[in-house]
């Protein structure tokens, strides 16, 4: 693999599990490691995503991608009520607060888990690309999943820098993907609408 001074890959691979949350955070993602002859495993679990309706799109729309490039693509099981009794309790956080925390840790663990029984030794996230969301916490998530299964290793990189974030704008319009307006929770889903009311 050749080297590149943008990132520290843990050790050498050809393969990688990738998080994927949504086609315009995943593009740029994908773009750089195929450059460096990484080949992500593409794996869509964002039981988070609501409504239902929301889900679906964002799920076509990466899957799209990835059948444009030849990707594989894990559809992973959509259990949202699942998913709200582990952070109900944190249900009056405000965005990058515990319940965000809690929720890639769930994401986070489910791709680890994926990655160990399949034998994918790293895993990273698109999430670590959003400029809405909080690395300290994507990264505390991934480390904490990286930890429940041993063997595999977290790739903590912050996917913002380096002209990726140009390069995403630039697949993104010529693929033209769907943009979503909030993070996908019905609470975060709440707090836009309320700032956009506020606005």
């Amino acid at each position: 693999m050749a080297n590149h001074p943008f990132v520290s890959i843990p050790h050498p691979a050809d393969t990688i599990l990738l998080h994927a949350c949504c086609a315009p955070c995943t593009s740029g993602i994908i773009h750089y490691l195929l450059k460096q002859h990484i080949k992500p495993v593409i794996f869509y679990f964002n039981p988070n995503i609501f409504p239902q309706e929301e889900y679906e799109i964002r799920k076509a729309e990466n899957k799209r991608y990835a059948k444009a490039l030849n990707l594989d693509f894990v559809d992973a099981d959509y259990d949202h009520e699942a998913w709200k009794k582990q952070v109900q309790h944190l249900s009056d956080e405000p965005e990058r607060g515990e319940r965000c925390l809690e929720c890639f840790k769930i994401r986070l663990a489910e791709t680890a888990r994926y990655a160990s029984k399949n034998g994918i030794k790293i895993f990273t996230t698109t999430l670590a690309s959003s400029r809405w969301k909080s690395l300290s916490q994507i990264n505390e998530a991934g480390n904490y999943a990286a930890i429940l299964y041993p063997g595999v290793t977290f790739w903590t990189n912050n996917w913002r820098k380096n002209g990726l974030a140009q390069k995403q704008t630039e697949i993104i319009r010529e693929y033209d993907f769907y943009r979503q307006q909030y993070c996908g929770c019905e609470y975060s889903l709440h707090g836009s609408v309320k700032n956009q009311k506020q606005g």
